[in-house]
């Protein structure tokens, strides 16, 4: 029998088994949906019977409804290819690897779930380790249809006569698929170095470290799906976070955890972990370096200590037609005997009318010993203490602080002065005042963190009595987490070279009581000073902490021959065992283009032109931060969805088919860690990458 009708046999074959597959999982919708209106009749029925049935009853309700909905959520998850595997075992038991396990009628299995350890040999069996695994077949699909097989032989000596071994090169083949906007899964190409790293144990601390196109992020994903299945009942009620560079990277990444069937990951990037905000824009390195340094901290405990702007600087109170009085010094002395006390100032009120009240009445014997007259302190305090002018005094004197507003008051150059001294250089307070000062301007990534400092340092503003509204009347999956949740039970933090010590502060207040998976580079970072977020790390992990650290070596993305370039750009910043290898040769290389600066726009939209005809899947045009408008409107003309203009920060963890690269030496001119960000932006393309240069600066050797 052909090559060819041996392969077209055995996708007959699968198919079968794919049909199969499929059709449980229709029985198993319709069942999961019967159970759900069962549980609304049942619902309905309880308004009917008393109280104590009732509550039995709606309970009952209640928990059919939610498992309902929770196996509905599963098997409704878009599945690209619900089975890709299958091993052949030595005893002949044949599995079929699946995005999730299904059984039939007779709880036979017809999938098994990647993550489940029977599943764990078809991504960590080897020929030198076969796991009495004979044939490990890759099999590729559309929906619900079966394209093509793919077959790996383990241990030759025991293929049987009736064996049929098709196709070669899955790995290669995917690699070479063209990219859409989103991140695909990968559960069908895990190869067992990542496999390692998905599988390691849960407690404390995995680092995952690993050059451009290691797959790092993807490992990450898996393995909160895989923590997820294997231990749900620790992680799944406090929940799981996901913390990325930029809310295009979440985006991008978005349908990979959902494609695994987990939908209850929550995912943020760094300008949206603080609730309620969602910041976009990033500062100039710079500013950057300032609001990240952990410096701020003692700027803003400082801050919150000052006299608000609009407090009053002297207070006059008449008891007993006597006038006392408290000048702006007395009122000073006050503060700094409340702040004293260490709580945050919006817990402190109490605190303060009982300071202010001491105070009064000390003014008030002072004035009574001078004429020599009796002196009731005791009763000044409670008759002033029930006075409707001294708490209107101290509303104004004491307010509710709220982040926002005491970050804007350092817009104000002397106040700032006055709170940094000794912290920050005058340079570095004009700086920072300058971009404080505009109220109209929207906060930036590297604020975030400083608003959350100051959420904590603070305290919660107190809460308003609210009317309690009717419970409703259908069950809703799960509860709404409080604001600022910090319970987490896992945290991943993907690029976590690039995190300030100020944001890493962030983040470790969401994970109190959580295990960590950390992604990063070294070489790609751009935080100028990675001892001091070092520390800031080691401080959000706790001091005992288990870790384990893991090192990907492969890059799966890049050609060899644009990642030769990236490699040479970075060769001063990174020793060779911390570079990856490019495993893919496509034999074209990386086209440098000389323009002038005048015809930037005009190359620019020739070169997006270009690339857009030579690839199927999707082009990047990467740029400065500061050139992303510009470069928009320079290539608006296209409208072609593939098309995506991006900062050379935004870039991190993305990848296209083809990437045009304007103005390399302005990426290493806007950040303070220069041929590293280069490095990143020139290893985003997978198959074509242009370079439009006005100079040769940054082909320079890395000094």
């Amino acid at each position: 029998m052909s090559e060819s009708r041996v392969r077209r046999a055995e996708i007959a074959i699968e198919q079968t088994h794919v049909d199969r597959v499929y059709a449980r999982l229709a029985e198993l919708r319709a069942q999961a949906e019967a159970m759900r209106a069962r549980g609304y009749e049942l619902g309905r029925g309880a308004q009917r019977e008393a109280v104590f049935e009732q509550a039995s009853m709606l309970y009952e309700r209640d928990m059919m409804v939610f498992h309902a909905n929770q196996t509905l959520q599963t098997l409704d998850a878009e599945y690209e290819g619900l089975v890709f595997g299958r091993l052949d075992h030595v005893d002949s038991e044949t599995v079929h690897v699946g995005r999730l396990g299904i059984r039939d009628a007779e709880f036979n299995n017809l999938v098994t779930d990647w993550r489940a350890p029977a599943a764990a040999a078809f991504y960590q069996a080897t020929a030198e380790e076969p796991m009495n695994v004979v044939r490990r077949r890759v099999i590729r699909c559309s929906g619900q249809s079966v394209l093509d097989i793919d077959d790996d032989v383990l241990m030759p000596e025991a293929v049987p006569d009736d064996m049929n071994v098709v196709g070669q090169g899955a790995l290669m083949a995917a690699l070479g698929r063209a990219r859409g906007e989103m991140m695909r899964d990968i559960v069908a190409t895990i190869q067992k170095e990542q496999d390692e790293v998905i599988r390691a144990p849960w407690r404390g601390v995995t680092e995952i470290i690993g050059g451009p196109g290691t797959g790092k992020t993807a490992v990450a994903l898996h393995r909160a799906a895989y923590l997820l299945y294997r231990y749900r009942r620790r992680l799944g009620g406090s929940g799981v976070l996901v913390v990325g560079p930029s809310g295009i990277f979440t985006n991008y990444i978005s349908r990979v955890l959902p494609s695994m069937g987990e939908t209850n990951v929550e995912l943020r990037s760094l300008g949206q972990v603080l609730d309620g905000l969602d910041a976009t824009e990033h500062d100039p390195a710079p500013l950057a370096a300032i609001k990240g340094s952990l410096r701020m901290r003692k700027v803003l405990s400082k801050a919150l200590r000052e006299t608000p702007p609009d407090a009053p600087t002297e207070m006059k109170i008449v008891y007993r037609g006597e006038v006392i009085k408290l000048d702006s010094k007395e009122l000073n002395r006050v503060r700094r005997k409340v702040h004293a006390n260490g709580a945050p100032p919006n817990r402190s009120r109490v605190r303060a009318a009982e300071t202010l009240l001491e105070a009064l009445a000390d003014k008030a014997e002072s004035y009574a010993r001078a004429d020599g007259r009796e002196f009731d302190r005791a009763r000044l305090i409670t008759d002033l203490g029930e006075r409707i002018d001294f708490h209107r005094f101290l509303v104004v004197w004491w307010p509710v602080l709220y982040p926002a507003q005491v970050l804007r008051w350092l817009g104000d150059e002397r106040r700032l002065a006055r709170v940094a001294r000794n912290v920050l250089s005058p340079e570095e307070i004009t700086l920072l005042a300058e971009s404080l000062r505009d109220r109209d301007r929207e906060w930036t990534v590297e604020d975030i963190p400083l608003l959350d400092e100051l959420r904590v340092l603070l305290g919660p503003p107190p809460k308003r009595r609210r009317k309690r509204e009717p419970e409703p009347e259908q069950p809703h999956e799960g509860q709404r987490r409080p604001d600022h949740y910090d319970e987490y039970a896992h945290i991943v933090v993907d690029e976590a070279q690039d995190l300030s010590p100020m944001q890493w502060r962030m983040v470790g207040r969401r994970g109190k009581y959580a295990s960590w998976t950390v992604v990063g580079d070294p070489v790609q970072s751009s935080w100028p000073d990675p001892e001091e977020a070092a520390n800031a790390r080691d401080q959000a992990f706790g001091p005992r902490a288990p870790r384990r650290r893991y090192t990907l070596r492969t890059n799966y993305r890049n050609s060899s021959e644009i990642f030769e370039l990236a490699a040479r750009v970075v060769s001063g910043h990174a020793k060779p065992d911390e570079l990856p290898r490019a495993v893919r040769a496509t034999g074209v290389t990386p086209e440098i283009r000389r323009v002038d600066p005048d015809s930037r726009e005009t190359a620019t939209q020739v070169a997006a032109k270009e690339l857009l005809e030579a690839v199927e899947g999707t082009v990047g045009v990467i740029c400065a931060m500061d050139r992303v408008p510009e470069v928009r409107r320079w290539v608006a003309g296209h409208g072609d969805e593939r098309l995506k203009v991006v900062g050379s920060l935004d870039s991190k963890g993305l990848e296209y088919d083809a990437v045009v690269l304007v103005e390399p030496t302005e990426l290493i001119t806007e950040s303070l860690t220069g041929r590293r960000v280069l490095y990143v932006a020139l290893t985003r393309a997978t198959q074509k990458l242009t370079v439009l240069a006005s100079d040769d600066d940054w082909l320079a050797p890395s000094e």
